[in-house]
């Protein structure tokens, strides 16, 4: 999204903690100078779209020519060469096409590559693998959260954070709420890695992306 006051406004009006959080920001991304931060699995099946005068990048394509080696989101975009251990990723998100329960948007993080990595899964009804926050770690994917809370997906814009502390192992995930997680787990199977965004399997337009690593305590 372009700067400007109005857009500053809202954030603020969202949460302040969004655009103050305390730490470092290593990566932000509004998509208006294209996409050359990204390593994108299937590109044919994103887009940088514009829309008065605003930029976003969208997937838009169920289906992907990319074969995960084992089960697991098929709509895979990776923020390139910074790596995270501790941190907070904010974004907003919007679903852009109703598949009623099935709908969805993944938040990739700990990244080591396509056999390793967690990722948060949300989806509109949670299950054994909708709703929750997952491992894929040399094998098909799996839920380590138990989480039984539906994900309000409509057609508007909505803000999604994902918080990171590595050496605790805590792991929670905001859906427009950014004081009270709709999920979160302790694990420590990966430390640092990529951070990326997505979809198992459907369409999702993303904007105002910002990674921070939060200040050493």
């Amino acid at each position: 999204m372009k700067a400007s006051l109005f857009s500053f406004a809202a954030l603020l009006l969202i949460s302040p903690s969004l655009l103050f959080a305390e730490g470092e920001v290593v990566f932000t991304e509004d998509f208006e100078n294209g996409i050359d931060n990204w390593q994108v699995l299937d590109p044919e099946t994103w887009k940088v779209s514009e829309k008065d005068g605003n930029h976003t990048f969208e997937i838009l394509e169920r289906g992907s020519a990319y074969k995960p080696p084992f089960r697991s989101p098929w709509h895979v975009a990776l923020v390139k060469d910074v790596e995270v251990g501790d941190f907070d990723l904010t974004m907003r998100v919007r679903s852009t096409l109703d598949t009623g329960l099935h709908r969805d948007c993944c938040i990739y993080f700990g990244y080591q590559n396509p056999q390793q990595f967690y990722y948060a899964h949300l989806g509109a009804k949670p299950d054994e693998t909708s709703g929750q926050i997952l491992i894929v770690n040399n094998a098909a994917r799996n839920r380590m959260t138990r989480n039984e809370t539906p994900v309000p997906w409509d057609d508007k814009w909505h803000t999604v954070k994902v918080e990171r502390r590595v050496e605790a192992g805590t792991i929670k995930v905001y859906f427009d709420d950014m004081e009270t997680p709709i999920m979160e787990h302790t694990d420590t199977t990966f430390g640092k890695g990529l951070v990326g965004i997505g979809s198992f399997d459907d369409l999702d337009e993303f904007d105002d992306i910002k990674l921070v690593v939060p200040s050493a305590e």
